[in-house]
């Protein structure tokens, strides 16, 4: 049996859900709870890492001619440039250091907004392009493994 690979923008969305999901997780946590926070905000930034990687290396470049909106892509590239100042940020830091709830909900909102801009307005660009996202998915889907095979 033939696997089929996946939709690209399934791939996408489902990682939107994902993270926001561990966003959630994060802000139920107590102060207590050091170890688990901290291990939730790694987790994130590390999620969010890949998913980033596998849009600006393999989804934008794709999409950017077919969808003929360069301002909906240059600015997801510069708000990518932001998180993943804010998500080192949070790496280098430990739960009980001034600022890290807060700078983890930060990104929480800075995420929240081109994750609504690409649902919203991208992805049914994309689709109305007639974008191949099973050829694009495919590629997408080994990237991620390669991503996640080089972090653990």
């Amino acid at each position: 049996m033939a696997h089929t690979p996946p939709d690209a923008i399934a791939m996408l969305i489902a990682d939107h859900k994902k993270v926001t999901s561990l966003f959630h997780q994060f802000e139920t946590l107590s102060d207590r709870s050091k170890v688990s926070k901290k291990n939730l905000a790694d987790q994130i930034c590390h999620e969010l890492s890949v998913h980033m990687q596998i849009e600006e290396q393999i989804f934008y470049p794709a999409v950017r001619r077919p969808v003929k909106d360069n301002h909906l892509m240059d600015e997801a590239v510069v708000e990518h440039a932001s998180a993943k100042e804010l998500m080192a940020q949070i790496t280098d830091m430990d739960p009980g250091d001034d600022l890290y709830d807060a700078k983890v909900k930060v990104l929480s909102e800075q995420i929240a907004h081109p994750v609504g801009e690409e649902e919203d307005d991208l992805f049914p660009a994309v689709r109305a392009a007639k974008v191949d996202l099973r050829a694009l998915g495919a590629q997408m889907a080994d990237l991620k493994a390669q991503l996640v095979a080089a972090t653990s």
